[in-house]
């Protein structure tokens, strides 16, 4: 095994979600991804914290680049003109530089183990608190500036559920702008 080959992060990566696949999240464990992967152990804790990080790295920082993206915005927009312009390229930030078959491949390994999925949930609920202060430092009330977040962060889970069901086409900005607008649509209904 080399000691400072390139690429050791994709390669664990991707030797960690060929093994999640094959048999499954609990079962894997770290020196079968370093063996897939022809790396150290030493190697891996080195990229991660643990094998759940294989799957969730770096998307710590989504809170702090979703405060910068609001605080940068034009303080003329609303919220719901914030999202309609921001979600599109939150979108593209967050899933730079991962293929279709990465984020399909990932979402089949979450959607099988409940611990991951929670996982997730976390991380949407960290997003939403994100923007909900987002929302309140621009000088939204809190009710808008809650129902604000909660509407942006299921609507861009619905809109990258959908995307990935579709396999990438159509492409996630306009799968973004036709949720946004059944979202308008659900809620411009009046009520009974």
């Amino acid at each position: 095994m080399g000691r400072w080959q390139p690429g050791a992060r994709e390669r664990l990566e991707q030797a960690a979600l060929d093994l999640f696949l094959e048999q499954g999240f609990t079962e894997t464990t770290v020196p079968q991804i370093t063996a897939r992967a022809g790396l150290t152990t030493r190697t891996f804790f080195r990229h991660f914290a643990d094998k759940r990080e294989v799957l969730f790295a770096g998307e710590e920082p989504m809170p702090e680049q979703v405060a910068r993206l609001m605080a940068g915005a034009p303080r003329s927009l609303g919220p719901m003109e914030l999202i309609a312009t921001g979600l599109g390229p939150a979108a593209a930030a967050i899933f730079e530089g991962r293929s279709l078959d990465y984020l399909l491949r990932r979402r089949a390994v979450i959607d099988a183990e409940p611990a991951l999925r929670e996982r997730e949930l976390r991380k949407f609920s960290l997003l939403s608190e994100a923007l909900e202060q987002g929302f309140r430092d621009r000088g939204i009330d809190d009710l808008t500036a809650r129902l604000a977040a909660e509407i942006a962060v299921t609507t861009f889970r619905i809109a990258v559920a959908r995307w990935l069901d579709q396999h990438g086409d159509p492409d996630l900005p306009a799968i973004i702008d036709q949720t946004l607008a059944a979202m308008r649509h659900l809620v411009g209904t009046p009520s009974a």
